[in-house]
């Protein structure tokens, strides 16, 4: 499944709706790091308290101006109401959140943006002037688990301990791996349509060619393969870490089936749907060995409905955030419920997500 679209995944790594604007109440906190000053919106929980902590991962084309959760979804607005500050890493393109061996390059060199088509293309590979990464070496692990963690709590005295950390396509692997090897940080995991297979065959030659069409950058300057580095970004390996953690895990992929109104955009077919399909069977093979070591610590979550775009994201995210309420901060106690979250937005999300029958995950 996974070679029959190859070919098909480096033209696109999210199928995206129209741009949101900013929230409002969200706030720019700025940290200067080994690569330059890396800014990160946040929400603050609707009660005002600092232990209650959520940080949300992007995807692939994650951009330099917002996080795609705040730019494509009311996401991070909806947490907040559950009493959780929202903490939203900007940037870090094609980065996996995974410090890097070196800057990226191709035999010395960078592209030039000259030698793709232009922005206005059309075409989803539309110039490689991104810089971060390049002059640098990417170090997101770093900055999450270390340098933004300390910044937070020394500037706004944010807990970093019992946090929980969701992602989505790349960065669902990049959660549950931030889970894995910082539990005292993290102690909830959610990944969205993630890739949690990657030595599955034919994954890293796509995984490769997705991030050459997103923004030029070179997997081998990431962790070369077979590389020790390689191994330890693969959650279908360090699942025994998340169980001997004890983490509290929410894991889902759609059908790739596409919903009535994805049907009228052609990103959704030719992108949305391959792209799910690949996150899917890698989903469903981290289950596997999962339920295989009988942990049970773990919500699953396959809608009948959903491809790999930002509709289906959202409706998974509205039936997550009791779970994650329930498992970050202090531990509730005995009998205790979780603060109530807002109400989901009249007619829900865009397109996507329907869960399977209307019932609830298990």
């Amino acid at each position: 499944m996974v070679g029959a679209v190859v070919a098909v995944l480096p033209f696109g790594v999210t199928v995206a709706p129209a741009a949101a604007d900013a929230d409002p109440s969200a706030i720019d906190f700025r940290v200067q790091t080994s690569m330059g000053e890396i800014n990160t919106r946040i929400i603050r929980a609707a009660d005002g308290n600092t232990d209650r902590v959520v940080y949300l991962l992007d995807g692939e084309r994650a951009e330099d101006d917002l996080n795609g959760w705040e730019k494509h979804t009311t996401i991070p607005a909806q947490i907040a109401k559950f009493n959780i500050n929202v903490v939203m890493p900007v940037g870090g393109q094609s980065s996996f959140y995974a410090d890097w061996d070196q800057p990226s390059n191709f035999f010395g060199t960078n592209p030039d943006g000259s030698l793709l088509p232009s922005a206005d293309s059309g075409s989803a590979i539309g110039g490689w002037e991104d810089t971060q990464g390049k002059t640098n070496t990417y170090q997101w692990e770093t900055f999450i688990s270390k340098t933004l963690p300390e910044a937070m709590k020394s500037r706004l005295g944010f807990s970093s301990t019992r946090n929980g950390v969701v992602g989505l396509s790349s960065g669902g692997g990049a959660a549950l791996l931030m889970a894995a090897y910082y539990p005292e940080q993290f102690t909830y995991a959610g990944s969205l349509s993630g890739y949690l297979h990657m030595s599955m065959p034919g994954m890293r030659e796509a995984l490769g060619g997705a991030m050459i069409a997103s923004g030029g950058y070179n997997i081998e300057a990431m962790a070369p393969a077979g590389s020790e580095k390689w191994k330890r970004m693969d959650p279908y390996g360090f699942v025994e870490k998340l169980i001997a953690n004890n983490t509290r895990l929410y894991v889902s992929a759609g059908s790739a089936k596409p919903a009535d109104q994805d049907l009228s955009s052609v990103d959704a077919i030719t992108q949305g749907m391959p792209l799910e399909a690949i996150a899917l069977a890698n989903t469903r093979s981290f289950e596997k060995r999962v339920t295989a070591l009988g942990y049970q610590n773990v919500s699953y979550d396959f809608p009948d409905i959903g491809i790999h775009n930002w509709g289906t994201w959202e409706q998974v995210a509205i039936r997550l955030m009791p779970d994650m309420a329930r498992n970050i901060g202090k531990p509730l106690p005995a009998g205790a419920t979780p603060p109530p979250g807002g109400a989901p937005p009249a007619g829900g999300p865009p397109a996507g997500g329907a869960p399977a029958g209307g019932e609830p995950p298990k």
